[in-house]
Formats: structure tokens, sequence, C-alpha cells
């Protein structure tokens, strides 16, 4: 019975030493008499007992690992306090068991040396603005040393920048002098564009005004050309009715009482004035004569 239990107790140490379940996304380096083996996969494997031996398990997921906090001096010699956050994963399980001795603190410390220097070749305010350059030199730096160990870096991201509380104060202060100084342009360039704006309505005024007096006297002119028009043929047509009425019979005669009758009509006028000196002809024969005058310019008008 005890030679029985003996036995049963030595099949479940061989059967325990020798199946292994490896999990999912995981790798198991096996030793055999001390030296590498083989690499478990996920799932069913069997090893020889008291020969084989897991020698180191590895997570085959994607790691991230915190970087401390350390200070890095700019181009202008200006002191950042950074920290950052590194993602990799192993690649190769045999030599992340004998590549290094801890290739987690190699990795740690390679970053923090890479970040050193990638933010020593930038000046202050280049490193606010090219975080992404840095992440990609800080990650290209580490992957070519951590291929060696069997690591993989994925990507690298700058978590903080800190600087001294006085470049804050300088940064702060040198932006309220930039937002001033652009609201002072604002300002100016808001003074310029009204005063073009009034010179502008005031040209454009001079200029309607000028086309409205332009387009007045034009008006001006065609009207009293229009209206001499008009004068000059109703008198042409006044005087064509008169020359027709002097060639029908008795018009004359009717010229010569026109004539006597304007002439009357003139002496009365001058009598009838105050301060006129009126001289009558002694011998009124003398009006006849005026009369006899205007007819004969009447007639020669006629011919």
């Amino acid at each position: 019975m005890e030679i029985a239990i003996l036995l049963f107790v030595i099949a479940v140490i061989f059967i325990t030493r020798s199946v292994k379940v490896v999990p999912q996304q995981n790798s198991w380096v096996i030793e055999r008499l001390g030296k590498y083996h083989a690499s478990l996969t996920p799932g069913l494997n069997f090893l020889v007992p008291f020969i084989d031996r897991v020698a180191y398990k590895h997570s085959l997921k994607e790691i991230p690992l915190d970087v401390p906090s350390q200070v890095c001096i700019t181009r202008d010699n200006t002191q950042l306090q950074v920290d950052g956050i590194l993602y990799f994963q192993v690649t190769d399980p045999m030599r992340a068991s004998y590549g290094s001795s801890n290739y987690l603190m190699a990795v740690t410390q390679l970053s923090q040396t890479s970040l050193r220097s990638v933010i020593g070749k930038l000046e202050l305010d280049k490193t606010f603005e090219e975080r992404e350059i840095i992440n990609a030199q800080v990650v290209a730096a580490i992957d070519e040393a951590a291929l060696n160990w069997g690591v993989k870096v994925l990507r690298y991201e700058i978590k903080d920048l800190t600087p001294p509380k006085e470049i804050l104060l300088a940064m702060q202060s040198q932006i309220t002098a930039e937002r001033e100084k652009r609201a002072l342009i604002a300002a100016s360039e808001g003074r310029k564009q009204e005063q073009i704006n009034i010179a502008t309505g005031e040209r454009e005024a001079f200029i309607a005004r000028s086309e409205g007096e332009k387009q007045a006297a034009i008006n001006n002119a065609q009207g009293e050309a229009s209206a001499i028009m008009a004068v000059a043929e109703a008198n042409a047509k006044a005087i064509e009715l008169v020359a027709a009425a002097i060639s029908q019979p008795g018009g004359a005669q009717a010229v010569q009482l026109k004539v006597a009758e304007k002439a009357v009509e003139a002496y009365s006028s001058v009598a009838n004035k105050a301060t006129t000196t009126l001289i009558v002809p002694s011998n009124m024969t003398e009006v006849s004569a005026l009369i006899t005058s205007a007819m004969k310019m009447v007639q020669s008008s006629q011919a």
C-alpha cells in the first residue's frame, strides 16, 4: 500500500513537471540542463522532467512603461522637467531572457538618455511645438538598441513639459504682450479701413454730384436750345403768315394802317412819360414819309 502511494506521488510529480499549459499571449523559455532549449507557445506543452525547466516567463502583450520625470537642458540652456510613457512589446523571448539582465531597466534608462539628447538639440520654444518629432526621435534611438534585448519599442509619448516658474512668468508676459500687439494692430487696421472707406465715399459722392451738375447743365442747355428753336420757328411762321397776308389784295393798305398805328402808339407812350420832352414834327407830312419808307422796306423784303 505504501509503495502504491509512493508511486502515485511520483507519477503526480512527473506529470506536473512534464505537462505545461502556456496562456495566450505568453511565452515561456525552457532550459535543458542549464542551456536554452526552446520557447513554449500558448497551449499544451510537454517537458522532460528534472531535465527541462521553465527559466523565464514573458508576456507578449503591449506593455506601458512609465518613464520617471527628469530634468533636461535645452539648447538655450533652459531647464525642463520632462516625464513620459513608453509602449513596448517583447518580440523575441530568447533575447529578452539572455540579451539583458533587466530589459525593463535598460529600456527606461535608454529612453531617459535619448530624451535628454533630443531636447538638448532644441530651443525652449521648439520643445513645445515639436513634441511629435521628439517622440519619433526617442523611439528611433531606443528601438535600434532594443533589438538585442528582444524588445520592440512601439511609441513614446511626453506627458508633461514643465519649465521653471521664472520661465513660465516670462512666457506669460510674452503671450500678453503679443496679444496686446495684435489688438493694437487690429485697431489700427480698423482705423485705416475706416479712413479709406470715408475717402472712397467722399470721392464717389463728389463724382456723383459732378455727374449730376453736368447732366443738369446739359439738360438746361438742351432746354434753352429747344426754347430758342421754338421761338425761332414761331417767328419764322409769324413772318411767313405776315408775308402771306401782305401778298393778299388790300395787304399793302393794311400794313400802312398798322405802321401808322404803331407810330401813333409810340408817340403816345413817349408823351405819357413825365420826364420825357416830346418834340412833335411841325409838318405831319414827315409822318407820311416815315410810313412810305416803311412800306418800301416791306416791299423790298417781299421781293
